[in-house]
């Protein structure tokens, strides 16, 4: 399937969303891949990882760049190679959830994250955040919201990228109404106190969540 929908989050930051509905082999046959990714993929064990990582390579593809442009740092922090940025250096951040994969690329160092709304959250909500935040909110609203959440300190810890940080002990968001689809965050770790702007919106039975440093 072509790409699923652009979403333009700021200037010069824009979010790629792909539907896999390819099986594996056609997604295989239709990308090019350095060595190294073909090693990873060989070592994955479900299928619908090794979909979704190919399927973030076809995204890479439909916007001009490919796998040989991309490499990952110690931490398996993603970046462009400078070369294929042109001018201006631009920052990467990739996810993939079940049946979708994304790409977020901006001039400022972001941080994203996608998952599927599932019932499940509410579960694990207790050992991530204030359960406060859900107060007073139905079923329904409450999977979005803690989604939201869980994606805030994702992208969060996707942006910083620093071994010993904790999603409950360090990462804060502010109570936020999900109507606005924006929240704001803060980071307290290694005695430093960082504040990040946050973008979100639902898409089929999905959220996104984009993070920013201030």
């Amino acid at each position: 399937m072509p790409l699923h929908k652009v979403v333009y989050l700021a200037n010069n930051t824009k979010l790629y969303l792909w539907k896999i509905t390819e099986d594996l082999e056609e997604l295989y046959n239709e990308v090019k891949l350095k060595d190294s990714s073909i090693s990873r993929l060989d070592g994955m064990k479900s299928e619908s990882h090794k979909k979704g990582f190919l399927a973030v390579r076809k995204l890479l593809q439909h916007i001009d760049y490919n796998d040989f442009d991309l490499y990952y740092d110690v931490h398996g922090k993603p970046n462009l190679k400078p070369q294929a940025c042109g001018i201006k250096e631009m920052h990467i951040s990739i996810s993939h959830s079940h049946g979708f994969s994304a790409i977020a690329l901006s001039d400022k160092n972001i941080g994203i994250d996608i998952e599927i709304l599932k019932e499940k959250i509410l579960k694990i909500a207790p050992k991530f955040m204030n359960l406060s935040h859900l107060d007073n909110l139905t079923e329904e609203e409450k999977i979005k919201k803690a989604t939201v959440i869980w994606g805030i300190k994702e992208s969060i810890f996707k942006i910083k990228n620093e071994t010993g940080i904790s999603f409950p002990n360090h990462i804060f968001e502010e109570d936020f109404n999900f109507e606005d689809k924006k929240a704001f965050a803060k980071l307290k770790f290694n005695n430093k106190l960082e504040d990040f702007k946050v973008q979100f919106d639902s898409f089929e039975d999905y959220m996104f969540v984009c993070a920013f440093q201030n």
